[in-house]
């Protein structure tokens, strides 16, 4: 029998029957974003009003507000009874520290332990700034000190708060390394735990500007259970140490103009963490990293330097990806991005936050009003939508590429640079030059007759519609799986025009310039009489490709065969008549030598030709016979983000610029069949 005693967002406090007490700490530390943060105060009054009960305190958390977190572990470390910590599936940053009060440290066997320096958001002139990183410091000396249980001595403990890096630790590492004293059996809740409960916040940030990141492990596909009941609060209060609104806004304000350049982004996500950074402090940091960049005035030349929103979007996109069936790759590349796990709408924010616009309301609907809102007027790589279209423009292309297909294994592929009828010619060649006579005259050669055919690209697309109600249930599949089905259609849809354009006329394919259709008795591509395919067949079609003639009819091409097409019920015998060692019609006991093995790269059979009858094919690299263009040579699907205020949510335009057409009949054959 239990009975619960405080509870809060996300810690619940529960009076046990053996007069112990148990702890579940299930979430972000930390309840408010904006506003000065007391969410601690509730949690240390509880635990002092538990008097000297044994404490059990379960965590699965990614970290929160550093404030908070060290308001939490004094009073664990106070209070008088036992105090056992179970990490049930993640400890991270702030939580990690948590996760040291305990005078038992328990880790479930598939749970995972992180340690990382404190960071923060601030603007102010250079003393502030300069005294900011300075507090930065001490706030890692001080939680080293913190982590002083593990054995592990002061300096090694330090580099891991002061590198920049995220420290990640099995739970046999963590016992290792003395940050465990016991490994539990494996836990369902770090097999599981669910998204929308630990990704709330992607950054927990105080209006003082105190910051930790809650989503940086790669590949975690995360659940929380709800965990067990806990203990009454008490009257103490304590309200942990903060940065003061104003001073987190002057070190934003600094930064902004500088942001940009390389270095500086980074610089002001490690002074906005740690109160103990003044704003002058802040300043005189951003001022060095900015000497370091400048040029004398005497040397010409250009300054580069790396664009963070660029850097931003790269790492958003990955992390939203990665959480999608498609993001395989980018799973691959999580480790250490801060925005991995993190939900759409937090994303959102971020995106807005570093455009350098207020946030109006951290309601999930008002959030997207506003991404819309700004979509309107300005549009940079790191804006919401563009991430969106990013994505969704990914997994589109990387569906369409990835579709199978037969028609590049026999047409060519070429570009047009406009939508207009542009048109393909072969020349024509002369007849053998004539004998120079006793004179020395030489005769007027009149010039050769060609051929043309005529390609055009056309347009064609659909549009995805992304509402804010998606966006709002983090529905991911929403857009990808949408965006990918999309891809897929894109690719088959050229597939489709390539059989359905020689499908035309009964099989014939499309009317030429000559006004016959592309296979005709006259151009001697066409079987009069139709035959299965056997090596007889095959091989009088050989021999008719090989006796076609250039556009003037004085050249003998030489054609050969390369790829056989037909319906899904001649393939088979195709395959035979090549690929057999001997000919495979014959009907007595001698073995006579096959002399159409080999004749084919490739036999194509797919339910787009119907019936019974073949066309064989030259290399589309020496006589091509279909053509498939595309504007610009640009062969994937494009994306075009449609703005206005009537569209409930996002809506893309996607559109792929191509065309099909015939453009010289001697490369093919066709048989009608038996």
């Amino acid at each position: 029998m239990s009975q619960t005693l405080s509870k809060g967002d996300w810690y619940e406090i529960r009076a046990l029957a053996d007069d112990s007490a148990q702890i579940d700490l299930y979430g972000d530390i930390g309840d408010d974003w904006q506003a000065e943060t007391l969410a601690a105060t509730g949690f240390v009054k509880a635990v002092a009003d538990l008097g000297t009960r044994a404490l059990s305190v379960r965590i699965n958390s990614y970290g929160g507000s550093v404030p908070d977190g060290l308001a939490i572990f004094n009073a664990l470390k106070r209070h008088p009874g036992e105090v056992t910590t179970t990490n049930d599936g993640i400890a991270a940053s702030i939580a990690s520290l948590i996760f040291m009060a305990g005078d038992k440290r328990l880790m479930a066997a598939n749970a995972q332990f992180m340690v990382h320096a404190p960071w923060t958001y601030m603007a102010g002139n250079s003393a502030e700034l300069r005294e900011m990183a300075d507090q930065l410091d001490k706030w890692a000396k001080g939680m080293a000190a913190s982590y002083g249980a593990s054995g592990l001595d002061d300096k090694e403990i330090l580099g891991l708060l002061t590198d920049g890096k995220n420290h990640w630790f099995s739970s046999q590492e963590a016992l290792d390394q003395g940050f465990a004293t016991e490994i539990t059996e494996r836990s369902a809740v770090a097999a599981t735990y669910r998204e929308n409960r630990f990704s709330q916040r992607g950054t927990r940030r105080t209006s003082d500007g105190v910051v930790m990141t809650v989503a940086d492990k790669a590949g975690q596909e995360k659940t929380a259970d709800k965990s067990p009941e806990v203990t009454k609060p008490a009257t103490l209060d304590t309200k942990p140490y903060a940065r003061t609104s104003a001073e987190g806004k002057a070190i934003l304000a600094a930064f902004k103009p500088f942001i940009a350049q390389e270095g500086v982004q980074s610089l002001q996500d490690d002074v906005l963490v740690d109160p103990s950074v003044s704003p002058a402090d802040a300043g005189q940091k951003l001022l060095a990293i900015l000497g370091k960049q400048a040029e004398p005035l005497s040397k010409p030349g250009i300054v580069t330097v790396e664009d963070t929103d660029d850097k931003f979007a790269a790492a958003a996109i990955d992390a939203i990806l990665a959480r999608t069936t498609y993001g395989v790759e980018e799973r691959k590349r999580l480790q250490g991005n801060p925005y991995a796990g993190m939900r759409l709408v937090d994303i959102a924010k971020a995106s807005l936050t570093r455009k350098g616009e207020k946030l109006k309301s951290h309601d999930p609907i008002e959030v997207f009003k506003q991404v819309q809102a700004s979509a309107m007027f300005t549009q940079g790589t790191g804006d919401f939508p563009v991430l969106l279209e990013s994505v969704m423009h990914k997994t589109l292309v990387g569906a369409y590429e990835h579709a199978t297909d037969t028609w590049t294994r026999f047409c060519k592929v070429g570009s047009v640079v406009d939508f207009r009828l542009h048109n393909r010619y072969r020349a024509g060649s002369f007849s053998n030059l004539d004998i120079v006579n006793e004179h020395g005259e030489f005769l007027n050669k009149p010039i050769a007759d060609g051929e043309k055919a005529s390609i055009a690209a056309q347009t064609k697309g659909n549009i995805i519609n992304i509402t804010r109600q998606a966006l709002i249930n983090d529905d991911m599949g929403a857009f990808t799986d949408l965006a990918a089905l999309l891809g897929r259609a894109a690719h088959r849809t050229i597939e489709q025009d390539v059989y359905n354009l020689l499908g035309l006329n009964a099989g014939l394919g499309p009317v030429m310039a000559d006004g016959n259709t592309l296979f005709h008795a006259s151009r001697g591509n066409l079987v009069a009489s139709g035959v299965a395919p056997t090596m007889a067949s095959l091989e009088a079609m050989r021999v008719a490709m090989a006796s076609q003639r250039d556009a003037s009819g004085n050249e003998w091409l030489d054609i050969r065969p390369a790829v056989a097409v037909s319906s899904l019920a001649v393939g088979s015998a195709i395959r035979v008549a090549v690929g057999a060692e001997y000919d495979p019609d014959v009907q007595n006991k001698f073995q006579r030598p096959n002399i159409t093995k080999g004749l084919l790269r490739d036999v194509i059979d797919t339910p787009r030709v119907s019936g019974t009858a073949y066309y064989l094919f030259a290399e589309p690299s020496i006589v091509p016979t279909l053509e498939v263009v595309f504007l610009n040579g640009n062969r994937t699907p494009y994306m075009e983000m449609e703005k206005g205020f009537d569209i409930d949510g996002f809506r893309w335009k996607v559109r792929l610029d191509y065309g099909v057409g015939a453009i010289d009949w001697r490369g093919a054959m066709r048989n009608p069949g038996a």
